[in-house]
């Protein structure tokens, strides 16, 4: 793979020196469904999970849409093809290089908590204990929050873009109409869901037609999508958060739709079309460490996803892993893995309600002090308590454990990178949380609304800096990437997940820039996740690989899954490198969730 990219950098150099047509090198349009999991080429990027998203996008960026358009138009396909991972009734994190000015910038488009709502709002009051997790509460109206993406996309596009809303949303309102092809990845997620589907009349209808899930190879339509779509698309964002959609998502969430007879609750929630009406996105400056040279940036709180990247790169740069043999380079990222998480549960959390050391917890100096509690023989006993982000370092600091968290966020959420002919990158992680989300849809309307809010911590505690309180943005584990080398792009990536996310895009990263891996093969590899926890989860090949190798270590690997889904798959990495010839390296999952698509405007290989 390396020598390929070596001289399919050097063809793209050549062929666009000779003016190759775009007409010339582009796919044949009778492939334009066809998965590509790593992609050659020049003229701009797109990767995603999903081919059509894929295609759509780069068909804007053909038609000279920036990056921008590309990654609204893609996003938009995304809720189409992946609605289970995104969509709508959802949110996420955009975060942009800008070209012209040198400059990375990012959206905070997360979901908030409705202003009613309670902080025992997850506390069963007959009992005084946490309602069931699940099905109950992620199945519920109370666990639904004000949907960010669509104002994500309008923000985005009238700072960056040069579409108008209608015009980045009419290709997936198409796609919507026309359907697409069922894939196993598609069917089997509907089946993973299909008793919390079923007790949604309108989810039941629209997802599992005559009391089963679409089948394989079959087109699923959603007209009724559709039609939202270009009801946003031709009266703007106040066709969501005003008007009789947004009074119809309100009545949907206080009192949703279950099917007659069900056995699951469905409890009703809090969001009104007042939280609709006052939700705003936040545009934030971005979270930026140096590491070997490269210049990392993140999304910052709420998210928290660029802060323990940040800090756990930090933790590892006084420890060179380009240096190191493979067991003692992943001996040091799952340990730097775990401090930063345990740094991530004590200061983490909205910065509108939560004082978050931002700065320290990426600061050099911080990430040596923690750094240095790395044993480079054992595994340190976990879960570990957090550091103190003061600005006084210098010596270790203790290493007692502490009491281990419970993980609740969802594995579902999808990512998408674009990048243009101009230079311009975009890095967009964007979800309805877990598979699925609430599994409520909104009657009519063809999308699922999240289950966002049960990323805060279940029992309200004060110290807690991700406990429920209205209004905010519960914390994120959303990590979109972009990394520049001498002040240009080099890297775009990001992934779903929940809480693994950081890990996955941590594992990325050090496996492209320390162990010598090309981007396709740092997506690929077998990932494990600590997360301050007693046990590392890792997928089976990775235990297959590297168990018996870190053994010695006294690392204790279980096999990757959880409640939700039939898989056990960590992440599913949509990235693209530029290259140093002004070409791109566009690269996706070529087996997690089925395998991603990755793409080129001008494409040189494959073709």
């Amino acid at each position: 793979m390396k020598k390929l990219v070596a001289s399919l950098s050097a063809s793209a150099l050549v062929l666009s020196g000779f003016g190759l047509s775009g007409a010339a090198a582009s796919p044949p349009k009778q492939q334009a469904r066809t998965k590509y999991p790593t992609a050659i080429g020049y003229g701009g990027a797109v990767a995603s999970v999903d081919p059509d998203a894929t295609k759509i996008g780069l068909d804007v960026l053909r038609r000279g849409g920036n990056a921008v358009d590309a990654a609204v138009a893609t996003a938009a396909a995304l809720g189409v093809t992946e609605p289970y991972s995104a969509g709508i009734g959802g949110g996420g994190y955009f975060v942009y290089y800008n070209a012209k000015q040198r400059r990375v910038m990012t959206i905070d488009g997360r979901e908030t908590a409705p202003a009613t709502m309670p902080s025992d709002a997850f506390i069963n009051p007959a009992t005084g204990q946490p309602y069931k997790f699940t099905p109950d509460l992620v199945t519920s109206g109370v666990s639904v929050g004000t949907p960010g993406t669509v104002a994500t996309w309008d923000r985005a596009l009238r700072q960056w873009g040069s579409l108008s809303l209608n015009k980045a949303l009419k290709p997936a309102a198409e796609l919507a109409e026309d359907g697409f092809v069922v894939d196993p990845t598609f069917r089997s997620q509907t089946l993973d869901n299909k008793e919390r589907f079923a007790a949604i009349a309108p989810t039941a209808k629209l997802f599992l037609p005559g009391g089963d899930a679409p089948k394989v190879g079959t087109v699923f339509k959603n007209p009724e999508l559709a039609d939202t779509y270009r009801l946003i698309g031709a009266k703007g964002l106040p066709a969501f958060y005003g008007g009789a959609l947004a009074g119809e998502i309100a009545a949907t969430v206080k009192n949703p739709p279950k099917t007659p007879g069900t056995a699951l609750p469905v409890m009703p929630g809090h969001l009104t079309t007042a939280d609709l009406a006052k939700y705003k996105v936040i545009d934030r400056a971005p979270t930026k460490v140096r590491y070997d040279g490269l210049e990392v940036y993140g999304m910052a709180p709420s998210s928290s996803g660029g802060t323990t990247v940040g800090e756990a790169l930090n933790i590892l740069a006084p420890l060179h892993l380009d240096r190191m043999e493979t067991p003692q380079a992943l001996h040091s990222y799952l340990e730097a893995s775990a401090l930063a998480f345990a740094d991530r549960g004590a200061y983490v959390g909205d910065p509108a309600f939560v004082d978050v050391p931002t700065k320290e917890l990426l600061s050099p100096g911080f990430g040596a002090e923690r750094s240095c509690l790395i044993d480079p023989a054992k595994a340190s006993v976990k879960p570990l308590k957090p550091g103190v982000p003061d600005g006084q370092y210098g010596t270790c600091g203790a290493t007692t454990a502490t009491k281990e968290g419970r993980d609740t966020e969802g594995v579902s959420t999808t990512h998408l990178v674009a990048a243009d002919k101009w230079g311009n990158v975009v890095s967009y992680t964007l979800t309805i949380e877990q598979t699925g989300g609430s599994g409520i849809t909104v009657p009519g309307r063809g999308f699922l609304l999240n289950n966002e809010l049960t990323d805060f911590t279940t029992v309200y505690a004060e110290a807690d800096p991700n406990r429920i309180q209205p209004g905010k943005r519960p914390r994120s584990s959303m990590s979109p990437t972009i990394v520049l080398r001498d002040g240009k792009p080099f890297l775009a990536l990001g992934s779903p997940g929940g809480s693994t996310i950081i890990t996955t895009v941590l594992q990325t990263l050090t496996n492209r820039v320390d162990r010598g891996m090309t981007l396709p093969e740092a997506v690929a590899a077998p990932r494990a996740s600590q997360r301050n926890s007693a046990a590392v989860t890792a997928e089976p090949p990775f235990i297959d690989a590297y168990g018996t190798a870190l053994k010695p270590f006294g690392h204790t690997l279980v096999p990757s899954g959880d409640a939700f889904t039939s898989a056990a798959e960590i992440g599913a990495v949509a990235a693209l490198e530029i290259l140093p010839n002004g070409g791109f390296l566009a690269a996706a999952e070529p087996t997690r969730r089925g395998g991603g698509s990755a793409g080129t405007v001008h494409q040189l290989w494959p073709n």
